[in-house]
C-alpha cells in the first residue's frame, strides 16, 4: 500500500507542476486510506491559497493524473475538493501479501531507547507499568521497521534517597521480614523514615505543605533524621565501604526482584545503565558546560539559564552543580546524553516518562543543542496514573504493586478461560489464563492515547470486553479454530480472485497494518496499533458472519482460507510487537 499510495502522490504532484507551475508544489502530495474512500487526498485544498486557484481546479488535475494508474478503478473529485480514489478488485486481490511487508525505513539509524526507570529499593507498582510497556512496543515497533534500538533502562540508584535508606536499614530494619520479602521490608522501613522526618520538621516549625519537599528550605534548626540521612549520603559518594556495601545490597535485591518482574512481562533490556553509572562523569559534564559558556556560576552553584530568543522559549534555571558541590538530577542526565553520543551515535534519543517531567527534558535537549547533539530527541511523555481516591505515592505506601496487579489478572482470566471451555485440560487454562491476563493489562494501557489521565481501576484494567486484548487474542484462535475445521476436509489456501464486499473490506483492512506500524515507529504512540488491530478483528468479524468458509465452493474456500491466514498473521505480528502473546485455542 504505501508504494501505491506514492505513486500516486508523485503523479499528482507532476500534473499540478504541468499545469501550475512547480513554485509552491512538493515533490509529492500526501494520499492515505480513509473511511470515505480505498484513499484520499487533499493537497488541493492545502495548495489552494498559495497557488490562488479554486481548490476544485487543482482536484481536477489530480483526478486526470491518477485515474490512469492500473490499480485504480475510479477517482473523482468531492465536497470542496478532496480526490477520492476507489481500487480495482483485481489489483487488491494481488496485493494480499502486502500486509505483511514493513518497510526498513530505519535502516542505518540507531535510536537509544530509554524507559522503565524504577527506583531501587522500591517494588514495582502499577504506576511503573506505562513507561515499561510503552517503552517495550516502541522498542518492537522500531526494530521491525529496520531502527538499531538500544534499549536503556536508566535505574534510580543514587542519590539522596540512600542516605535516608541507611539511616532506616540502621534503624528500623526487621531482619527476619527483610529475608522473606527484601524490598517490601526496603519499602518499610523507607516510608517508616519518611513519617518521622516529616514529624520532625513539623515539630520544628516546618509548614505542613513543605514537609514533605525535599527542596523546601529547611527551619533553622535542621531535623536529626535528616542531618544523618545527609552525613549517610556524604560517606557513600566518598565511598565509604560499610555504605558502599550496602548500596550495593539493596541494588542486587532490587534487581532480583525487577528481573522476575520483567521475565514475566517480556521486556528486556540491551543496558541497564543507571544513575550511578554516570556519577565519575558529572564534575567533568559540568566543566565543560562552564568552559562552553552553557552553564554559569550563580551564588555559589552552577546553573543553566534559558532565553526564548537562544532556546524557543523561556524556563527557569536548570541547577547542574549545588553550592555545597552536590550534583543533581538533571546532571546525570546531560553526562548521560553525552555518554549515549559518544558510545552509539544514535540518529533518535526516545526517553519515556511521566507528564511531571516535560519542563525537565525540555530545559535538557536545550542543553543538548548547545552542546551540538545533533540526534533527534523526543519525550514520550505519558499521562499519570491514578486511584479514584487519587495520587499513589510510595512515600506514603499506598501503592499497587505490579505483581499484584498480575497475579489479580491471571486469576481474572483463567475463571472466565474455564467459564468459557470447559473441556481444556488444566495446564492449558493456565497457559490461557497467564497469556489473556498479561495481555489484558497491557492493551489496557497501551489501546489509549499515551497523553491521557488514567484511573486505575481493577474492572476496567481486567475487562475482558470490548476493544480488549483478549477480543483480539479470541479472534485470533477463532480462526486457528476454522483452520483446523477444514484442514480436516483436506482443503488448502489458494489465490485470492474476485472479491465479495466483505471480503473487499477485509483486504483493505489488511493492507493497513504496515501504514499502522510506520504510524508508531514515527509518533511514538502505540495506540495508533491497537486501534488498527481492532478494525481488522471487526472486519474479519464481519467477513466471517456474512460469508461461509469450511461450506463454500473448492476454490471460493481456498482464497477464503488464504484471507484467514493473512489475519491470523498480522493479528499474531501486530499483539507481538505490542508485547502481547496469544494462544491457539481459548
Amino acid at each position: 500500500m504505501h508504494a501505491l499510495l506514492e505513486e500516486l502522490g508523485s503523479a499528482a504532484a507532476a500534473a499540478l507542476v504541468q499545469s501550475f507551475g512547480a513554485e509552491g508544489i512538493p515533490a509529492s502530495v500526501v494520499f492515505e486510506p480513509s473511511p470515505r474512500a480505498d484513499a484520499q487526498c487533499n493537497a488541493a485544498m492545502q495548495l489552494a491559497k498559495a497557488l490562488k486557484r479554486p481548490p476544485r481546479d487543482l482536484a481536477a488535475a489530480i483526478v486526470a493524473a491518477v485515474a490512469s494508474h492500473p490499480a485504480v478503478a475510479k477517482a473523482e473529485v468531492a465536497g470542496a475538493g478532496f480526490v477520492n480514489v476507489t481500487l480495482r478488485d483485481a489489483w487488491l486481490a494481488a496485493h494480499v501479501d502486502d500486509a505483511l511487508a514493513l518497510r526498513p525505513v530505519g535502516a542505518g539509524q540507531t535510536v537509544v531507547l530509554d524507559y522503565s526507570s524504577p527506583n531501587v529499593a522500591k517494588p514495582m507498582h502499577i504506576g511503573h507499568i506505562r513507561s515499561t510497556i510503552l517503552g517495550e512496543a516502541m522498542k518492537r515497533v522500531m526494530r521491525a521497521v529496520g531502527y538499531t534500538v538500544v534499549s536503556d533502562n536508566h535505574l534510580g540508584d543514587w542519590g539522596t534517597q540512600f542516605g535516608k535508606l541507611i539511616v532506616a536499614w540502621h534503624r528500623y530494619l526487621d531482619g527476619a521480614a527483610y529475608e522473606r520479602d527484601p524490598v517490601g521490608e526496603l519499602l518499610r522501613i523507607y516510608v517508616k523514615y519518611s513519617e518521622d522526618e516529616r514529624a520532625q520538621k513539623l515539630a520544628l516549625g516546618a509548614p505542613a505543605k513543605e514537609a514533605d519537599d525535599d527542596d523546601a528550605p529547611l527551619p533553622a534548626q535542621a531535623p536529626e533524621l535528616l542531618l544523618a540521612a545527609r552525613a549517610e549520603l556524604v560517606k557513600l559518594q566518598a565511598g565509604d565501604p560499610e555504605n558502599v556495601a550496602l548500596w550495593k545490597k539493596f541494588v542486587d535485591v532490587s534487581m532480583a526482584e525487577f528481573d522476575r518482574t520483567y521475565q514475566r512481562l517480556g521486556v528486556s533490556f540491551d543496558e541497564v545503565l543507571g544513575e550511578s553509572f554516570y556519577n565519575d562523569m558529572l564534575a567533568a559534564t559540568v566543566d565543560e558546560l562552564l568552559a562552553k559558556g552553557i552553564a554559569e556560576h550563580s551564588q555559589g552553584a552552577v546553573v543553566v539559564t534559558f532565553t526564548k530568543e537562544r532556546d524557543g522559549e523561556a524556563m527557569p534555571p536548570m541547577l547542574v552543580r549545588k553550592a555545597d558541590g552536590g550534583f543533581l538530577y538533571g546532571t546525570s542526565d546531560i553526562a548521560a546524553m553525552r555518554y549515549r553520543m559518544g558510545r552509539w551515535s544514535p540518529a533518535r534519543i526516545l526517553i519515556v516518562t511521566d507528564e511531571r517531567q516535560q519542563l525537565h527534558f525540555r530545559q535538557l535537549f536545550a542543553v543538548a543543542r548547545r552542546l551540538g547533539v545533533p540526534a533527534k530527541l523526543e519525550h514520550v511523555w505519558f499521562g499519570l496514573m491514578r486511584l479514584p481516591e487519587g495520587t499513589f505515592s510510595t512515600r506514603d505506601g499506598n501503592v499497587i504493586a505490579l505483581e499484584s496487579l498480575l497475579d489479580e489478572a491471571e486469576q481474572r482470566a483463567e475463571a472466565v478461560a474455564r467459564s468459557l471451555n470447559a473441556d481444556l485440560p488444566a495446564s492449558e487454562v493456565r497457559e490461557v489464563a497467564r497469556v489473556v491476563g498479561l495481555g489484558s493489562v497491557k492493551y489496557n494501557d497501551l489501546s489509549k492515547d499515551r497523553t491521557t489521565l488514567v484511573t486505575f481501576t481493577w474492572d476496567k484494567a481486567l475487562s475482558l470486553q470490548g476493544n480488549t486484548a483478549p477480543y483480539l487474542q479470541y479472534a485470533y484462535a477463532r480462526i486457528r479454530s476454522i483452520q483446523r475445521k477444514v484442514a480436516e476436509l483436506g482443503a488448502t489456501p489458494g489465490p485470492v480472485g474476485a472479491l465479495e464486499p466483505a471480503e473487499r473490506a477485509l483486504v483493505l483492512a489488511l493492507l493497513k497494518f504496515p501504514l499502522a506500524v510506520e504510524d508508531v515507529a514515527r509518533t511514538a504512540r502505540p495506540h495508533a496499533l491497537c486501534d488498527y488491530l481492532y478494525e481488522l478483528a471487526g472486519a474479519f468479524s464481519t467477513f466471517y458472519n456474512e460469508l461461509p468458509v469450511k461450506d463454500a465452493e473448492p476454490g471460493v474456500r481456498a482464497a477464503r482460507l488464504t484471507l484467514c491466514e493473512r489475519v491470523a498473521t498480522v493479528l499474531r505480528r501486530g499483539l507481538d510487537l505490542l508485547g502481547i502473546e496469544v494462544v491457539e485455542r481459548m
